[in-house]
């Protein structure tokens, strides 16, 4: 990728790719209108590449929130930096639920029309319908009808995503047996595989939206929060990584996957402390401790309290009805978003990490 070189007015190339890689898409797709060379500019690989890479360092919390089961959800983006806005679905010509975030792009099934999904770039409103899989229906799945594990890696860099589905198969009138059957779409060929395991571990509604793609692999905490499911999306192998020593899911503790700046990260959760971890080195499963952080100030909302998204400087976190940024230098705590109806589901029920970025899905 080359970098642009012609000047503009009397700041050099440099600043001006600085400034438009920090605009939100809603704004930097309106300079396309400006001229011609600031389409090309704003088009050219190493542009979209420093943008990416700028805006994969500011996670957001994305929110669906839905007034009642027959109407659309909407979409509450909370932005650090920008404050809370909201973003449209309604480029998508039916009723979905978001199931999987990763790098800008969503991955939403239909409501009415199960074993059908979407992949959505929801900044720049581009939509794919996925192609119907071949193999057996998604219902065949365990427990409700859909896939048990719902998975979306998006490699910003080859501009490459993949799509997951899996789940414990079972023959009609029996119970799921240790079958685990895993379907992956790939955007490059624009098909899905197929390939067949044994699992022992489950996963609660919670466990599988939080779902975090690095080096290539798909991770999942289990149900037990023992250890971790990994996909290696190069290979179709599914692996384990052992949590830290020092994590208990015993006496009312809580245990969370997360990323942080690129690296695999747990959160555990008790009554009193939040304890973070970070995987270090990959390779040889080394977990650092990084932050530990008291629940003194807002003793009254741990009970209900998830944490959605994370960096080394904040960590976003959704109780029932708001959702929280503790910032890690100050240590302070602020709201950043709270429900004004009456919704019945709480906030983490269906928060997801999120980012702002180009990325086509075409």
């Amino acid at each position: 990728m080359n970098q642009p070189s012609t000047e503009y007015g009397i700041f050099p190339d440099e600043v001006i790719l600085q400034i438009l890689a920090r605009l939100p898409i809603k704004s930097l797709l309106r300079t396309k209108r400006v001229c011609k060379l600031w389409y090309r500019l704003v088009s050219d690989r190493f542009f979209i590449h420093l943008y990416n890479e700028l805006s994969v360092r500011n996670p957001m919390v994305l929110i669906e929130v839905s007034e009642s089961s027959e109407s659309r959800s909407s979409l509450i983006c909370v932005d650090n930096l920008r404050g809370v806005s909201e973003i449209s679905l309604d480029f998508i010509k039916d009723r979905v639920k978001v199931r999987a975030s990763c790098n800008g792009l969503l991955c939403c099934s239909s409501i009415p029309d199960k074993g059908v999904y979407y992949v959505c770039n929801p900044m720049t409103r581009q939509l794919k319908l996925l192609p119907r899989s071949r193999e057996r229906p998604v219902t065949r799945f365990h427990p409700d009808g859909e896939a048990t594990l719902v998975g979306l890696a998006c490699n910003l860099l080859t501009q490459r995503y993949s799509v997951v589905l899996a789940g414990y198969h079972r023959s009609f009138g029996h119970r799921p047996g240790k079958t685990f059957i895993c379907l992956v779409f790939d955007s490059e060929s624009n098909k899905w595989r197929k390939f067949v395991s044994m699992q022992d571990d489950h996963f609660t509604h919670m466990n599988r939206n939080q779902v975090v793609f690095i080096h290539n692999s798909l991770h999942w905490m289990t149900e037990s929060g023992s250890c971790v499911l990994v996909l290696d999306l190069n290979y179709d192998i599914w692996r384990k990584i052992s949590l830290p020593d020092e994590v208990s899911r015993g006496s009312g503790n809580r245990v969370y996957l997360l990323e942080s700046d690129g690296h695999l990260s747990v959160i555990q959760i008790s009554e009193v402390w939040m304890s973070i971890w970070v995987l270090k080195d990959y390779e040889i499963e080394k977990w650092e401790m990084v932050d530990r952080v008291s629940f003194r100030c807002i003793r009254g909302m741990v009970p209900g309290i998830f944490p959605i998204s994370q960096t080394s400087e904040h960590v976003f976190l959704a109780t029932h009805k708001q959702v929280l940024v503790y910032q890690r230098n100050s240590r302070v705590w602020k709201e950043m978003y709270s429900v004004k109806n009456s919704s019945t589901l709480p906030l983490w029920f269906s928060a997801h990490n999120f980012r702002s970025t180009i990325f086509s899905c075409r």
